[in-house]
């Protein structure tokens, strides 16, 4: 029986009530008064007074319950199902709506951070930058072909409807993405499918990478292309950056690489051959597949009829067009120093299109210099390093290996190795800062306790040595017990206040020693704050202003005292003109100290020599790249022999002259790689080759088809005469028969 049957029985006064359920009401009427006689809904028809109003009560009884409902669901953690069960629709929508867009937002954000529009008008890949000696000579190119961006409106027709015919033919229809060309991809299995907007994502702001995630990332990023750029502003940058080969980016790049003419003067049979470049760069390259290039134009052609650009007779008159290519892109490019120039100069070139010519502190003599004194060292199959610098930092030379294009691995600057005993300028640094004097004397007898038992080299021993004494001779134990004297802190410290940044093990008395690892840039760049008593020294391929007096009083560099400097330098001294390092000792004041690591695995040698602006910091290291024993090669043999010849031949002369990194033009012409070894083949823009074999330059090049060669070495100039006649006598002929032909045409 339901909650109201008690209502809906015929009334009967005589009857026994029915017995009370629990249900009381809360008040006596719940409908309309029916006594009100102003009420016209009772005036035909007026119900039993006690009759309640059941919709009026059952709503308010949904509401009570479902208020209460509502609160429960409130107080549930989210992740319960009971908190999302019997949700009303609109509620549902109105969040999903919600949902949407919030998630919009977020996408807008993120696509303002991670793909501004601005980076669509950067090239996508580098721009080229030459590198110059300080004397102008050109050293080395890297970088990519490109130019300034195209305009739309300053380009014929037929090249931009030569593009939009094979890569996106609704181009100018479509929101980025075109499903028709997506679908025929699908069903064909011919071409992906994008448009000209997700190319341009793709290559500006995306990766290469084949999958379903970048895909979508691509045509998200070309609704938000399309939405904020016009079609001819997508046009510009996509034909801008696009690929063509050779290391070629841009349209304008291309035009001038292939056809030496810009991309506003193009034929259509050009315009078509390099609208047919961009789908496979290398496969139809015309500048080594000529005919895959024409078959490719062809198709580019046969799109531009079917889209309506072109009819069947304008088609049949284009033929292929003839190659202009008046650049080289063969030239050698790659050498150890300008390898780590680069980085640098990337920094300093101004963003853009443009290419930069930047000029560098290598001097191109010292270079060549360098490049002979390594390559006649007696190295036994090891590979060797050479840096040479000027006490504020400047690389003036570098060597990196025997062989650039063997092993492009540059073991001046990436190679980490022991520096051996050559560590222990910080050592006795360390004791100088620390109240030490090079007279002071120290326990060199052998270590008999102890975990560390180092041992001196040949066993040599004394009850003690001078500290100046101890240094000359590269005392093992005297440095091992000078580092417990000063303590491992100190020692640390030294080495980090002359720029050491490498890792360097605290309490570990082999330290002195050299076994912690580092580069030969960066050691040579500590024994540089020496010489220049100017610290830390941090090494540069290019200029760099010089410093306010502000500057260098608010944060300048560090010193020595007068004292502690002139006491390192006289131990330095003696290293070499008495001690371990007289294989480099030189009729000039000379500073420097020997290191060689267990086994012998390691051998170098660095110092510097020279009196103010003409001092020059050197550094030498040879060791095999296995870290195989040198045999009998130590840092006072080999490296102390190539520090002498090098510093011979450096000491005293001019200095190349200084630039501004950017002041100067690119002069053109091949790169000077100046480190090549002998046996080198460098190619010349012109087509003429330059080698050298066994010391002699040979200059190899063609007289009106008859090849000849110059020949330069220390016995002055030679050349073929024979083969010179030869190329005379056969211009003659050729000028003969080209006078008989006009007389023939004069004549008929």
């Amino acid at each position: 029986m339901g909650l109201f049957d008690s209502f809906r029985r015929k009334r009967n006064d005589d009857a026994e009530p029915a017995p009370h359920r629990g249900y009381f009401a809360l008040h006596d009427g719940l409908g309309p008064d029916p006594d009100d006689d102003d009420d016209e809904r009772f005036t035909a028809f007026r119900p039993d007074p006690r009759t309640p109003a059941y919709d009026d009560w059952d709503a308010r009884l949904g509401h009570v319950d479902q208020a209460i409902e509502s609160e429960e669901r409130r107080r549930l953690p989210w992740w319960r199902p009971a908190y999302w069960r019997d949700r009303r629709k609109r509620w549902w929508a109105v969040r999903i709506v919600a949902a949407a867009i919030g998630v919009f937002i977020l996408l807008v954000a993120w696509l303002a951070i991670t793909a501004p529009l601005n980076k669509s008008l950067e090239p996508i890949a580098p721009p080229q930058i030459t590198l110059l000696a300080a004397d102008g000579t050109p050293i080395a190119r890297n970088g990519a072909i490109v130019d300034e961006p195209v305009k739309i409106a300053t380009l014929p027709p037929h090249v931009v409807e030569a593009f939009l015919a094979v890569e996106d033919r609704r181009f100018y229809s479509h929101w980025g993405i075109d499903p028709r060309g997506i679908a025929r991809a699908a069903w064909t299995g011919y071409g992906g499918g994008s448009t000209i907007t997700q190319q341009l994502a793709k290559f500006t702001f995306l990766t290469s990478e084949q999958t379903l995630t970048r895909k979508a990332r691509e045509m998200l990023i070309a609704f938000w292309l399309e939405s904020w750029l016009t079609k001819d502003e997508i046009l510009e940058r996509y034909l801008s950056n696009a690929y063509f080969g050779d290391n070629v980016y841009g349209l304008r790049a291309a035009s001038l690489h292939f056809f030496y003419r810009r991309p506003e003067n193009l034929t259509d049979s050009q315009a078509a051959m390099l609208a047919g470049l961009v789908q496979a760069p290398s496969r139809y390259n015309p500048v080594k597949h000529y005919e895959r290039a024409e078959r490719r134009m062809q198709t580019v052609v046969g799109a531009m009829v079917a889209a309506g650009y072109l009819t069947e007779a304008e088609a049949a008159r284009i033929r292929p067009p003839a190659l202009d290519v008046r650049t080289k892109s063969d030239l050698p490019t790659g050498t150890y120093f300008a390898d780590w120039a680069l980085p640098q100069a990337r920094e300093l070139a101004e963003s853009g299109y443009e290419r930069q010519t930047l000029t560098t502190t290598l001097d191109s003599r010292l270079q060549n210099v360098a490049r002979q004194v390594t390559s006649r060292a007696s190295l036994g199959g090891a590979q060797v390093a050479l840096v040479a610098m000027r006490p504020n930092g400047e690389v003036v030379a570098m060597i990196g290996g025997t062989d650039y294009a063997k092993s492009p691995f540059n073991r001046a600057t990436q190679a980490k190795r022991q520096p051996g005993s050559t560590f222990k300028l910080f050592v006795y640094l360390a004791a100088l800062q620390n109240g030490w004097d090079p007279d002071d004397r120290i326990d060199n007898t052998e270590i008999v306790q102890g975990s560390y038992r180092p041992k001196n080299a040949l066993g040599r021993y004394s009850e003690s040595l001078l500290l100046r004494e101890a240094f000359a001779q590269s005392s093992n134990v005297a440095a091992v017990r000078l580092y417990g004297e000063v303590g491992s802190e100190a020692v640390i410290q030294a080495a980090r206040d002359l720029g050491v940044s490498s890792a360097l093990a605290e309490g570990d008395p082999s330290l002195a020693l050299g076994t912690n690892t580092m580069s030969l840039l960066e050691l040579t760049a500590a024994y540089a704050g020496i010489a220049g008593n100017a610290f830390p020294v941090e090494p540069h391929a290019f200029v760099r202003p010089e410093r306010s007096w502000w500057q260098k009083l608010m944060d300048g560099p560090d010193s020595l005292s007068g004292r502690q400097h002139e006491a390192m330098e006289a131990m330095l001294r003696q290293a070499v003109n008495s001690g371990t390092g007289r294989a480099a000792m030189l009729s000039v004041p000379n500073y420097g100290k020997t290191g060689t690591t267990q086994d012998n695995r390691d051998a170098l040698f660095v110092g510097y020599a020279g009196e103010g602006e003409d001092r020059l910091v050197v550094g030498v290291w040879v060791g095999n790249d296995d870290n195989s024993p040198l045999g009998k090669v130590s840092g006072g043999t080999v490296p102390a022999r190539i520090w002498r010849d090098f510093m011979r031949q450096a000491i005293g002369a001019a200095p190349a002259p200084r630039s501004n990194p950017t002041e100067q033009a690119d002069p053109g012409g091949p790169v000077e790689p100046l480190d090549v070894p002998d046996g080198a083949d460098i190619p010349m823009e012109d087509g003429s080759r330059l080698q050298i074999r066994e010391g002699e330059l040979i200059y190899s090049t063609d007289l009106n088809g008859e090849p000849f060669d110059v020949r330069l070495n220390e016995g002055g100039v030679r050349v073929d005469s024979e083969r010179i006649e030869e190329a005379r006598r056969r211009a003659e002929e050729i000028r003969r028969e080209a006078e008989e032909r006009a007389a023939d045409v004069e004549n008929f």
